[in-house]
């Protein structure tokens, strides 16, 4: 199943980082939360990787273009230009597929996922924001999709009132607001799995998948939520990137199943 990542926000609330960098490039330990994501995913066999891309796409692109002389050690002959490659054990193997695509540089969150519509075909498929980390158990997640049978299906979480509120009823959302604390306090964590029938809810480039796509999926009943009652975090102050360094930091970070 491919996995998209939006990663072409502005970020403007982390302005001290992402003045020079797009926010899924804000690092904890030393390394893009972008990478955590993927390394979550990855861990799970989930490989095949679909960056909307936006603000400051040069940067991602950099990144990965050269990440493989990045991981491993290098013999560079400057007569020719030649670089040999001696693989860096202690790096381990990351053997993605990214496929990195420029879907706007002010277009919303569902325009970015409307814009992959061909580069993901007529399948299921997995999307999270490049801002979050969690430690869900993803192949869990796929089956539950599975069983409610529903377009979409929502992580929902419980971390601070400031994010989009969800209402359950039996495991179904019945009412979603965007950045709003409600009902037993669930929120949207990301960590989506979708059916391409999803498309059908978004208008275009200025549709916002959480404020219009979601809130349409709720009152047709096509908007289930599995409850990920455990670690969730996403980076979206100086203060939450200070929080998943130090969780970092201390050796154990909830997330980190690799």
């Amino acid at each position: 199943m491919k996995t998209v990542i939006l990663a072409g926000g502005l970020g403007t609330r982390l302005a001290e980082e992402t003045h020079i960098k797009p926010k899924p490039m804000v690092e904890i330990g030393g390394k893009p939360i972008l990478w955590h994501i993927m390394k979550i995913y990855s861990h799970f066999g989930f490989n095949e990787f679909y960056a909307a891309l936006g603000y400051k796409s040069e940067v991602i692109k950099d990144f990965f273009s050269d990440y493989y002389h990045l991981q491993n050690n290098l013999t560079i002959h400057t007569g020719s230009g030649k670089i040999d490659v001696h693989a860096n054990e202690e790096q381990g193997k990351d053997d993605w597929i990214v496929n990195l695509i420029e879907t706007g540089k002010t277009t919303n969150t569902g325009g970015r996922i409307k814009r992959l519509k061909s580069w993901l075909g007529n399948e299921s498929f997995m999307m999270t924001y490049g801002d979050g980390v969690a430690n869900v158990n993803i192949p869990v997640l796929i089956e539950f999709h599975k069983s409610h049978g529903r377009l979409a299906t929502v992580t929902a979480v419980r971390p601070p009132a400031r994010f989009g509120g969800i209402s359950l009823k039996d495991g179904i959302v019945d009412k979603f607001i965007e950045k709003s604390q409600i009902g037993e306090g669930w929120i949207n964590g990301g960590f989506f799995v979708l059916e391409p029938g999803v498309m059908d809810y978004i208008a275009g480039d200025d549709t916002s998948f959480e404020k219009e796509s979601l809130e349409e999926l709720a009152k047709d009943g096509q908007l289930a939520a599995y409850q990920h009652d455990d670690f969730w975090q996403c980076m979206d102050t100086i203060r939450d990137v200070a929080l998943v360094n130090a969780l970092w930091a201390g050796g154990n970070p909830p997330w980190k199943f690799w």
